[in-house]
């Protein structure tokens, strides 16, 4: 499926991969927010949020026949860089009951705002799919 690049010497990141190595399908996925199937926020909460964001990007993977194993980066937008810290505990149960134990290459970026004025958080994901065997 995917190779986690880690190189000699380093140490092992927490929750992350450095890098991974895959061959396949790619999915990218676009910057998915906290918001339902109506366009309407879930919640002001900044977890609520990230929870749903999580949700929407592993409906689209479906809609390919992709899931969450398939992730092989992530990149979070985060508008208050302290509430992103702060909420680590729970934002990480809400990773892990959304997306189970995937660890793919992930960034997070502090950012003044997002296009959705009541948006705390916004997600990018890629996936690749293996090929299938001939």
């Amino acid at each position: 499926m995917h190779r986690t690049l880690q190189p000699d010497g380093w140490s092992r990141p927490r929750g992350y991969a450095n890098g991974i190595s895959a061959r396949g399908r790619q999915i990218h996925v676009a910057g998915q927010i906290g918001w339902n199937a109506q366009q309407q926020m879930v919640s002001d909460d900044f977890v609520a949020q990230a929870r749903q964001a999580l949700r929407n990007i592993v409906e689209v993977l479906a809609c390919d026949g992709a899931t969450p194993e398939h992730l092989v980066r992530l990149t979070w937008y985060v508008t208050d860089r302290e509430r992103y810290i702060a909420s680590g505990a729970a934002l990480g149960e809400a990773y892990r009951e959304i997306l189970g134990r995937v660890y793919p290459a992930m960034s997070a970026v502090q950012v003044c705002a997002l296009m959705e004025p009541d948006a705390l958080v916004e997600i990018e994901a890629t996936a690749i799919v293996p090929d299938e065997p001939l």
